[in-house]
Parts: structure tokens; C-alpha cells; sequence
């Protein structure tokens, strides 16, 4: 006789973004997002933090475009932990420039490469990652978490990049079941790392969708269900970045931003109108509008061959 399955497991995780915020991301919170690199950034998530005027957080991402910049500008930062900071369209973010120069916002900088071994020594549970990257780089003068080592086995000197656990991973799909078993494709940079090496996990979905259609196609799965804290149904939660397969990056957006965060005052504006008066998911997109959110979305699909799993 078959074992029903743990009730863990069967319990659906659906919340609303409110929820699952005051939920799962405290006062004090380390947070790791924009794991995708340039795609599938989960702003709506972000923007949530914002409304509840979370504080003293981290923010952990290897390049996470102007979303970092905007929870920074909100008050709700203490420390970053990141490759790059900025918008990719214009350059260096004012926000963040203001925090760096003015002393509060601390600063943990990492490559790429060191950010993304952390988050897999995070993911093995293990201490740290060795490696051969960073070796005579000025990493070492203001990162603590990278140290050098002599191989047990060659004697070269080594890397040893420390594993990074952060509270919460918050990531944005293009769909999942109730469970938490999602689905996304596309640029997942260090986003299943990152899954695993987090305490909970949030996911925001453009679409919820049946178990079935998830176990269609196991391998595109991002992380194990039980693994997932929260689901939330979110269309248009990654705007304005691109989510494969539904819509484009808004590329005015971010111009946009540029010239509407120069000052505090101005970045002060732009989030009562884009985040504060925000209440819903539906009011988002109405203030977007429909004309905008059809010049964006996918309108010439190239959908994936299906494979024979057998049977």
C-alpha cells in the first residue's frame, strides 16, 4: 500500500504579497533577489517591502538592476551584498550613490563569480567554497568573506569564498502550482542556489497552474516545493523587467527612473506614485495601462520542443 504523502507537502502556500511579506521578511532580514540577472527581477515583491516599510535589511544579488536602488531609497537598507549596483540602461543608481557617499549603506563587494560560490556553499551546506578567482584582487581589502587558503593536496594557494544563508529568496516566475513547485525558463543566473541555500522562499508567478502540468516537465522545475514558504499569484510581478515567454523589458521604465531619482525629493515622488498608492496587483497594471501593456507583451511565441520522458 502506497504512503500518503507528508501533509506538509499537500498544504497549499498561496498567500497574498502582503502576507507573505510581513510573513516571511522581519526587521533585520537578509534577502536574496534579482537572481536572474537582467530578467524575471521580482519588483512587485520588492515594492511590497517598501509599502511596509520594512527595515535594516540585506540585500544579496550579483547585478540587480534598479530594483535594489529602489528599496534603498525607500529607508529600508542597512547592508548590501552584491556584484554590481545600478541601472543597466544608464549606468550607476542616484539612490544608491547617495547611501554609499553619506555613510549609513554598507557595502560587501563581491565579483560575480565569489557572490555566486557563496550561494553554493550556502546550497551544499558547507562553509565555503575554495576557488582560484579574486586571487590579487582589492576583493580582499573589503570583503571579510574571502580569505586565502593553501590546497591540502597541491599546495597552491586558494580562495576560500564563505558560504552565504540568507533568510528569504525571493523569486519571480512565469508559473507554479500551489505546492511550490514552479516552473521558469529563461536566464536563472544563481537563482536555484540561492533557493537552496535560503531559509524560505518566496515565488511570485505570473500563473498558477495544476501539479500536473508542473510534473509534465520536472527538469525546468527551480526548486523543490517543500522547500517554498509562499506562492503568490502575480501577474506582471516583474515589471519593468523582461519574464520570458510574457512580456518584454520595459525599456522607458528604467529611462524613466533615471530622471525621476536624481534627487531624494524626486525619488520621493516616484515612489508615492509607483509604490506607495499601489495597493494591488490590479492597480499596478492600471496605472500602467492597457496601450503599454500590449506594446510589451509576447506576441510571437517560440515555444520549446516537447521530450519523450517515456512511460
Amino acid at each position: 500500500m502506497a504512503k500518503e504523502a507528508p501533509k506538509e507537502l499537500l498544504d497549499s502556500k498561496l498567500l497574498s504579497l502582503p502576507e507573505s511579506i510581513q510573513r516571511f521578511v522581519p526587521d533585520g532580514s537578509s534577502i536574496a533577489m534579482g537572481l536572474s540577472l537582467e530578467s524575471l527581477i521580482p519588483f512587485a515583491a520588492a515594492h511590497e517591502i517598501i509599502r511596509q516599510r520594512k527595515r535594516n535589511l540585506t540585500l544579496i544579488g550579483p547585478i540587480s538592476d534598479i530594483l535594489f536602488d529602489q528599496v534603498i531609497g525607500a529607508g529600508c537598507i542597512a547592508k548590501i551584498r552584491a556584484a554590481w549596483v545600478g541601472n543597466v540602461i544608464t549606468g550607476s543608481c542616484y539612490n544608491f550613490r547617495r547611501g554609499i557617499e553619506a555613510g549609513p549603506l554598507l557595502i560587501e563587494d563581491h565579483s560575480n563569480l565569489t557572490l555566486a560560490m557563496a550561494l553554493r556553499a550556502g546550497a551544499m551546506g558547507v562553509p565555503f567554497m575554495p576557488a582560484l578567482t579574486a586571487l590579487g584582487s582589492d576583493l580582499f581589502k573589503t570583503n571579510t568573506s574571502l580569505k586565502t587558503i593553501t590546497c591540502p593536496f597541491t599546495g597552491k594557494r586558494l580562495t576560500a569564498v564563505a558560504a552565504i544563508t540568507p533568510d528569504v529568496a525571493i523569486v519571480h516566475v512565469q508559473r507554479s502550482d500551489e505546492f511550490g513547485n514552479a516552473h521558469a525558463w529563461g536566464n536563472l543566473g544563481v537563482t536555484r542556489d540561492a533557493c537552496l541555500a535560503s531559509r524560505h522562499v518566496i515565488l511570485t508567478a505570473e500563473d498558477i497552474v495544476l501539479p500536473d502540468v508542473i510534473s509534465r516537465d520536472p527538469n525546468r522545475v527551480v526548486t523543490p516545493g517543500f522547500r517554498v514558504s509562499a506562492v503568490v499569484h502575480l501577474p506582471w510581478g516583474g515589471h519593468p523587467s523582461p519574464v520570458p515567454g510574457c512580456y518584454n523589458r520595459d525599456h522607458q521604465a528604467f529611462i524613466d527612473y533615471r530622471n525621476e531619482s536624481k534627487t531624494p525629493e524626486l525619488s520621493a515622488q516616484w515612489q508615492k506614485q509607483w509604490v506607495d498608492s499601489i495597493q494591488s496587483s490590479e492597480e499596478y497594471r492600471e496605472l500602467l495601462g492597457q496601450e503599454r501593456m500590449k506594446g510589451l507583451a509576447i506576441k510571437n511565441h517560440d515555444w520549446s520542443e516537447p521530450v519523450d520522458y517515456g512511460y
